[in-house]
């Protein structure tokens, strides 16, 4: 009998520990999307008065421009983020260079080409072609065939991608289009990838930088050398069994092209052929595959481990403007898009996420605050009026924001968001991978969820007062339509 029991106690107490680890699993899941992975600001911030940026200075490369915002401005330096736009000409290639922050990049026009260099990944791009019979193999290789050219994946992008760059991840771009492509780049400097300074330090491997590291007013004023340049000719020659002279191409000691050089006749690369058809079907495909992936597992009641997306074979892009995967759609108002890490896995691993607002003409974003995370606005069409109020209730902005301008709204503060006459798009780069923002008002929204009571002594107002101030939004969630056309929606609901 003894015998009998034992098995069954002893499973009984596996099955306990298990289901209490995956409880905890579960529990610490839930609960770190509310938590920040950022290191926070190493100093006393007052955000009393906010505003609006646009790009201070402006350097001419071979092929393109980079334009910078005022990192040295006590807000970008409190809240932790760099910000720089960048303008490639067609057959410009942005070259090679990582950064000490993670890194989230919005194409806001254009498309081209990048490729992220993941250290310890294989080159999975090879091109082989017939040995001649002259030649010899070269060590390790069979005798019918050697590598003419073997790199990482390259990955296309297009309008209104968002690209995921990992802090120290070697990457490049160029563009094979008709059409300039403009990006912004928003750096998250506190971000605990950078254990460095808090202040944003591109590593360029190629080229002589005419922008050097000047993003800060304290730094000096002379041009910046690629990573080669501080090595002595003889070390990095023996070092990359390359003779002198190569060596000192490699130091590019007389380039001037800039950060953005010029390929005359176009780059010879590698990548699969894709008919017309399968190209529409790859711009649908890539939010799909990790939403359905994401439902998947919350039908399954399991979590990620790890397997389903490896390093080396993450999507580093997914767009972010297709209005059919807008998460929140009013016809009479707009849209708005989530982008976080449980859409776009890598965004775990950069820390952090986005959000693409379309608003109509005249419509507004229900009143709310960021939970968990700063959050960078930068307009990319339109206008919008937008007020901004902090702890003590003080109005700390108050302006119309329009194309081209940026504002950084910090964690916790409440903002007002309405579009102009032409209407307003914008995208929200933000410092956590699972943002959350909690509204004052609709659907879901705080007034929603307190009790009638609550509201009416707290306001002083009548419990009737109180139940409009409720619902008068009905089941409007985030985005809403212009007062006059919802109380003319009303009416056509009342005589119906």
């Amino acid at each position: 009998m003894a015998n009998i029991k034992f098995p069954i106690v002893l499973s009984a107490v596996c099955l306990f520990l298990l289901c209490h680890g995956s409880l905890a699993q579960l529990f610490s899941q839930s609960t770190s999307q509310w938590q920040s992975s950022r290191r926070g600001s190493p100093r006393q911030c007052r955000f009393d008065r906010l505003q609006a940026f646009e790009p201070i200075r402006t350097v001419r490369s071979q092929a393109g421009t980079t334009e910078f915002f005022d990192v040295s401005n006590e807000l970008f330096q409190c809240t932790g983020v760099s910000v720089v736009r960048r303008v490639i000409e067609p057959r410009g290639l942005l070259l090679p260079h990582y950064s000490n922050g993670a890194t989230l990049v919005y194409i806001i026009q254009g498309r081209g080409i990048t490729g992220p260099t993941f250290p310890g990944c294989p080159e999975t791009y090879q091109q082989q072609f017939q040995q001649s019979e002259q030649a010899q193999p070269l060590e390790g290789q069979s005798q019918s065939h050697k590598f003419r050219d073997e790199h990482q994946k390259i990955h296309r992008f297009r309008q209104g991608d968002i690209v995921a760059l990992p802090a120290g991840v070697a990457h490049w771009c160029y563009n094979d289009g008709d059409a300039p492509i403009v990006a912004i780049y928003v750096t998250d400097i506190y971000n605990s990838a950078n254990q460095l300074d808090p202040r944003h330090r591109d590593f360029f491997l190629a080229g002589n930088n005419k922008i050097g590291q000047q993003l800060y007013r304290y730094e000096a004023r002379d041009n910046s050398k690629n990573i080669f340049g501080g090595f002595s000719v003889e070390l990095l020659s023996e070092a990359l069994g390359i003779s002198s002279g190569v060596a000192r191409q490699l130091q590019c000691q007389n380039d001037q092209r800039g950060e953005i050089v010029r390929v005359e006749h176009g780059l010879a690369l590698l990548q699969p052929y894709a008919s017309l058809q399968e190209q529409q079907q790859e711009q649908m495909q890539p939010r799909d595959y990790g939403q359905t992936q994401y439902q998947q597992k919350q039908l399954q009641g399991s979590c990620s481990n790890g397997l389903d997306e490896t390093f080396c074979t993450m999507r580093v892009r997914q767009n972010i403007d297709n209005p059919n995967l807008a998460d929140t759609y009013n016809p009479r108002a707009g849209r708005i898009t989530y982008l976080n890490g449980q859409k776009f896995p890598i965004l775990n691993l950069v820390q952090m996420s986005a959000v693409k607002v379309n608003l109509y003409q005249n419509a507004l974003l229900s009143p709310f605050w960021n939970i968990n995370a700063h959050s960078v606005v930068y307009i990319t069409q339109g206008r919008a009026r937008v007020q901004v109020v902090n702890n003590n209730g003080k109005t700390v902005f108050d302006g119309e924001l329009r194309r081209g301008q940026l504002l950084i709204i910090p964690q916790h503060h409440v903002v007002i968001k309405k579009a102009q006459r032409e209407g307003c798009s914008y995208i929200a780069l933000k410092t956590n991978p699972n943002s959350m923002v909690s509204h004052m008002a609709g659907k879901n929204s705080i007034f929603r969820a307190l009790p009638d009571d609550v509201v009416a002594n707290a306001y002083r107002i009548s419990r009737e007062e109180a139940r409009r101030l409720k619902h008068n939004r009905g089941d409007e969630l985030g985005v809403f339509t212009p007062s006059h056309a919802y109380r003319s929606y009303q009416d056509m609901s009342v005589s119906a």
